[in-house]
């Protein structure tokens, strides 16, 4: 199909009042409409509980795309681009809501001459998911001549049942190839990159398996605490809200083995091999494999911060996680012995997701045996808040026969930064043009679900409470303990 036919589209908003929308979708579907990806033939259509009215939402917008930092003078093309909101009070338990929405779909594919493709994006409360999916195709909101796609935010689910109760309500109104599950990671520009990295080039590509490299760690730390989310967090925690999405997608892409093209079949069958490969994590393992602590009170830029159970909404007995440190294990040919060194958590030293590849030192280094100080060699990919690869090579010291780390860096330079799509610009794209490579498939989602699940029956079943780290740290002590055993580190991600 061509791309500017493609991109004709009206899209549905559900939960176009909330912060997603005013932070993520509004300044990103205007900046394609300024690359010219979305041409005049599109409409917007919001959905909420409040009373607004047309004005309301483009005055809402307005103050989006001027917050993100992209007006720039453009008041012409912003009006523009206004022209083509419009908004409902909708109740998505009320028939008549759905009414009244397929006949404003159809007034604006008749105004804006549209040929019938629809999103329908949840941009709210995911309880409703299921249930609004089912009245959209029972109300004949998907009866159109184009494609209808359906974009679900996460969390889906809580947990595998629950996912499962999700997907199977869902699947009876879109088909599989209709479901758009977001994971703003897989938007990320160094994200996508990691497969380039890893298939683009003859150095990296024949030393990207256990014969050559000796362990992956991946560190997605924040310095921000549950910031007034607390009653949210009560019912995630890190492994939920950041390991079952982000952290394994991340793993999978890390350890895929080559597709035979770069097609969205082949890219999700080999990450889905990655998934079904994982170590099965139980209670005899769990204390071995998995720490999990919650922070105390600490400091964080030279101001005091409380501890999570003291935070707004956080029950002072709770075991909830704020942070998950585990040693995965892949048990295929390509990964057998290799450990997968994961962590992620909130009020921590630094905000950095990185991965670093550590590969193994060679057999017989003749510099070492004269004692000089050689390191390994590493791969370091930065994902936020910076973004480039660093490579970590063995060098000697200007005038000394000593040896030194050698860092060859590539960063994104400022003009790049500013460039760079966003990573729910990239997915909208992604999403109006069909291309569900950067979305999660449902046996992704199922087969990560059943791993978090796993460790949080173990840790129900040993029935201990979660270490603690004082706020402003890495975590604690016992996650170095982690890597220790097997003669492994963490390399300190707020120096490189």
């Amino acid at each position: 199909m061509n791309d500017r036919k493609q991109s004709e589209a009206v899209f549905v908003i559900f939960g176009s009042t909330g912060d997603l929308a005013k932070r993520k979708l509004f300044p990103s579907l205007y900046n394609l409409y300024l690359k010219g990806s979305l041409t005049e033939k599109f409409a917007v259509i919001g959905l909420g509980r409040r009373e607004w009215d047309d004005e309301k939402l483009k005055t809402v917008v307005r103050e989006a795309i001027t917050e993100a930092g992209q007006q720039m003078d453009r008041e012409e093309q912003i009006d523009s681009f206004l022209a083509h909101f419009s908004y409902l009070s909708f109740d998505v338990t009320n028939k008549h809501s759905y009414e009244e929405l397929k006949e404003e779909m159809e007034s604006k594919e008749e105004r804006f001459h549209l040929s019938g493709n629809r999103v329908f994006y949840m941009a709210m409360a995911p309880e409703f998911f299921g249930q609004i999916a089912q009245s959209i195709h029972s109300h004949g909101l998907k009866e159109t001549n184009g494609w209808t796609r359906l974009v679900i935010e996460k969390p889906f689910g809580t947990d595998l049942q629950t996912a499962k109760v999700l997907n199977n309500e869902i699947r009876e109104a879109f088909a599989e190839d209709e479901i758009y599950r977001i994971d703003h990671y897989l938007g990320k520009e160094m994200v996508q990159n990691i497969q380039v990295i890893r298939f683009a080039n003859a150095m990296f590509a024949p030393l990207w398996n256990n014969r050559h490299i000796s362990n992956i760690q991946v560190t997605s730390s924040e310095k921000l605490g549950v910031e007034g989310r607390g009653g949210y967090y009560e019912k995630s925690g890190a492994l939920r809200d950041m390991v079952q999405n982000h952290i394994l997608q991340m793993v999978s892409l890390l350890a895929m083995d080559v597709p035979l093209q770069l097609t969205t079949d082949e890219i999700r069958s080999e990450k889905i091999k990655v998934l079904r490969a994982l170590r099965l994590i139980d209670q005899q393992n769990v204390n071995d494999t998995v720490v999990r602590a919650q922070y105390d009170e600490g400091t964080i830029n030279r101001t005091e911060v409380p501890g999570y159970i003291q935070e707004e909404n956080v029950d002072p007995n709770s075991n909830t996680e704020t942070y998950v440190a585990a040693k995965l294990m892949i048990d295929n040919h390509v990964w057998a012995g290799v450990p997968f060194y994961i962590r992620t958590g909130k009020r921590m030293a630094v905000k950095s997701t990185k991965v670093v590849v550590e590969f193994k030192e060679m057999p017989l280094n003749l510099y070492a045996k004269e004692h000089k100080a050689t390191g390994p060699n590493l791969l370091i990919i930065h994902i936020q808040p910076d973004e480039g690869i660093t490579i970590v090579l063995n060098g000697k010291k200007i005038g000394s026969a000593d040896t030194t780390p050698v860092h060859l860096e590539y960063r994104h330079d400022s003009e790049d930064r500013i460039n760079t799509p966003e990573a729910y610009e990239r997915l909208l794209y992604d999403c109006i043009m069909g291309d569900a490579t950067n979305f999660a498939h449902w046996d992704e989602v199922s087969l990560s679900w059943s791993l978090v699940d796993a460790i949080s029956n173990a840790w129900k079943e040993t029935d201990q409470k979660p270490l603690t780290y004082k706020a402003g740290t890495m975590g604690p002590k016992e996650a170095d303990k982690l890597l220790a055993i097997d003669g492994h580190s963490w390399w300190p991600v707020e120096h490189m």
